[in-house]
Order: structure tokens, then sequence, then C-alpha cells
């Protein structure tokens, strides 16, 4: 026998025989890591989570996010700092800004916004060091209003509705006009899905209307999957579908009494406390193409902001999938 092969057998026979020796447990835990550590990714947050606390003291939130160990960040608006004064902060803190969310609703002052002039998005988000802007949610219907005695919610799901598949092809007209413009500076487009998106409208939905009209070579998407779970759908299953067109994920999660709905209500709660099986939910998201992980917790909160995004991080940090 050619006594380098022999040599391999050898040595290929001893390491199975040492990790069998090591018993089933023990072989199951040195095989499965942690999965963000497995991954080589950071676990990141929406700044959202942290309600006003980032327009009141940018450096000090991002110094308080970075020591639980937060190391990527999503914007969700410049919260009236300046985009220096934000990449000042960040860098301080050693935190990457990743993202920001550009709303497309007119905005007043200095407002950053997706219907901005192309190149102070592009200089503003040059400056922070962001590549990827995501639109948040689609276009308002015009003259949009609760009438008297109705939620806000109810009256935005009565809203779409009323608009119609009119609403979400101009949605998409304007991801793709935004799209194509900021490409060529390096900058991608994402879009951000509630669980209005996946109400009827007549034979369709506004979804399939999003992932038809848009074009998958400039517009991709940022999956909620705790509003996918609360609009009744499987998270998992619907990154497997979607595969190669989403990039970013929220990690968001949600308490059992969640009711299926449309119309932007959940009853939300640390990642890790709720319902979803984040063990099939992130490798599927990995799979499809995701590569920024954002921890996002909705309102109201059953301890301080902090602790919440404390107990998320702790949770996903120790978390074998």
């Amino acid at each position: 026998m050619d006594a380098a092969i022999d040599r391999r057998t050898l040595l290929t026979g001893l390491a199975v025989s040492s990790f069998a020796a090591m018993g089933p447990a023990s072989a199951l835990a040195a095989a499965r890591r942690p999965f963000f550590e497995r991954i080589g990714r950071p676990i990141g947050l929406q700044l959202y989570t942290l309600g006003d606390e980032p327009q009141k003291d940018m450096v000090g939130t991002l110094a308080k996010v970075a020591a639980i160990g937060y190391r990527d960040i999503e914007l969700p608006q410049l919260y009236g700092h300046t985009p220096a004064d934000i990449k000042t902060a960040a860098s301080a803190a050693g935190v990457t800004l990743s993202s920001i969310h550009l709303a497309a609703t007119p905005g007043g002052g200095s407002a950053l916004m997706l219907t901005s002039p192309t190149q102070r998005i592009v200089d503003d988000l040059g400056t922070m060091g962001i590549t990827q802007a995501v639109l948040p949610i689609m276009l308002f219907p015009a003259n949009f209003r609760p009438n008297k005695g109705e939620t806000f919610q109810s009256a935005l799901a009565r809203a779409i509705a009323d608009a119609g598949e009119d609403l979400w092809k101009r949605t998409a007209a304007l991801l793709n006009e935004k799209a194509a413009a900021l490409s060529p500076h390096g900058i991608s487009l994402g879009y951000h899905n509630h669980n209005v998106e996946f109400a009827s409208i007549g034979k369709t939905r506004g979804w399939e209307v999003l992932t038809r009209e848009t074009d998958p070579g400039f517009v991709s998407f940022e999956f909620d999957v705790g509003w996918l779970s609360a609009a009744g759908l499987d998270p998992a299953a619907f990154l497997n579908r979607y595969s190669g067109r989403v990039r970013q994920l929220h990690v968001k999660d949600l308490k059992s009494s969640t009711k299926v709905n449309h119309a932007l209500s959940m009853d939300p709660t640390e990642v890790g406390a709720g319902r979803l099986d984040w063990a099939r939910i992130l490798p599927a998201a990995q799979k499809a193409g995701v590569r920024n992980f954002y921890v996002e917790q909705e309102a109201p909160f059953a301890v301080t902001r902090f602790e919440a995004i404390q107990r998320s991080y702790t949770y996903l940090a120790t978390l074998s999938a």
C-alpha cells in the first residue's frame, strides 16, 4: 500500500475514534457551535428598538449597545444629528453602520428621505460608510388620515384596501427608480415588510405586486420575520421561497398570543422569549442570502429597552442552529 495513503487512513481512523470516544453528547456539542460564531457574522441591532435614546444621546447610546456586544447597526433615521456626528459616535463605540431606513413620505426640515436628491443620499451615506438603504414601508395612500373613532392601524388597513393594486405598483416604481439611481454609487436598495403587504386585494396581494414589479437585479428585500409570523406565514419557508432576493433580516419575536392579522398588530417580546423557531429561521436566512441580522423589538416593552436588547443578544449569542 502507498505509504502516504496508509498514513492518511491511519490519521482519519484516529480522528474518528477520538470523536467517537467523546460520547454522543460531547460529540454533538463539538459539532454545533453558536450560530453567529459558526457563520462569522455579527449580531446587529436596528436602533428603532431604543426609541428616542439615540436622539437624546447618540454617543452614549452606541457605547451602551457596543458594551452589550452588538457590532452591526441599522439606523431608522438620522435623529436630527449630522451624518458626520453619527459616524464619529459609531467609530468611538467600535460599531459599523451598515444600513439605514429611508422613508418615502415627505418629511420636514433636513430629514433624509428616499425621495431626497440622489446626490444628497449618496453623500450622507458615504459619510457614514453605509452601503445599504431600505424603504421601511410602502407609499402611504393619498390624503391618508384616520376617520373619527379609528385607530391608526385600522385606518391604514382600510386605506390600503381602498387604494388597491395601484398603491403597490407606485411603490415598486419608486423602488426601481431609486435603486437604479443609487446602484452606480455602490448603494443597494431594499424593501422592508410589515404584515399589511399580505392582505388580499381582489385576487392578489400587495406583496405579490411588489415582487412581480420590482427589478430583482436592483431591488432586494429586508424580511421582518416578526411581521411575517403575524401575517400567518412560516418565516423559514418564506425565506426558502425568496432565496436570492433577501439580504437583511429583522430578528423580531412575538408572543403566542399574537393573532393573525394584516393591520400592524402584534404582541412583542424579546428574541428567544416568543413563539418563533430561531433554530430553523436563522439557518434558512443564511442559506437564502441574508448577511445582516438586526435585532428589533416593537413596543410595548415588559422591561427597559436596554434590558430587552441585552436579553435578545444573550439568547442569540448562545443559540446553536
